[in-house]
């Protein structure tokens, strides 16, 4: 055999190989290849999608994090100023009470004084009588008399 001819030979089935390599063989590996390259980067963008729906999801979530606490700290404010309106109004009830307690104390005591002046005053007229009983059995002078009521005067 001639080198040439082989050679040739060899150039003619590398051709046929090359021509059906690309006809039959080439489309269905770049058409796999061209898929799975858009499967890759379907998935990335998926991928980078869900990663941006995951960045808005926390901001939301640490935005309402945020409300709720600022929430919760405003309702604790309104009980506590609540409870210190609850407090002051139970200290002024308490205070008119006690204000009552001791208009009423007081109201009593003034009772009971006016009652001690009226015995206190019915028993100086008792005296009063005995003295003149006393002042009449021994003798009657005018001038003695006069200066004894008036001490007696004096003395109320």
């Amino acid at each position: 055999m001639n080198i040439n001819a082989t050679l040739f030979a060899q150039a003619i089935v590398f051709a046929i190989l090359v021509w059906f390599t690309m006809k039959f063989v080439w489309p269905p590996i770049a058409k796999a290849l061209d898929e799975r390259a858009l499967k890759i980067s379907e998935g990335l963008a998926s991928a980078e999608k869900a990663k941006s729906e995951l960045a808005v999801a926390n901001k939301r979530v640490e935005e309402e994090l945020s409300k709720s606490r600022n929430e919760s700290a405003t309702r604790l404010a309104d009980a506590e100023r609540r409870a210190q309106i609850v407090i002051e109004e139970a200290k002024a009830r308490a205070t008119e009470e006690a204000s009552k307690i001791v208009a009423t104390a007081r109201q009593e005591a003034d009772q009971q004084v006016i009652k001690a002046r009226e015995l206190l005053r019915e028993e100086v007229a008792a005296l009063a009588v005995k003295g003149a009983e006393q002042i009449l059995k021994r003798e009657v002078n005018a001038g003695i008399h006069a200066e004894l009521l008036g001490r007696l005067k004096s003395e109320l």
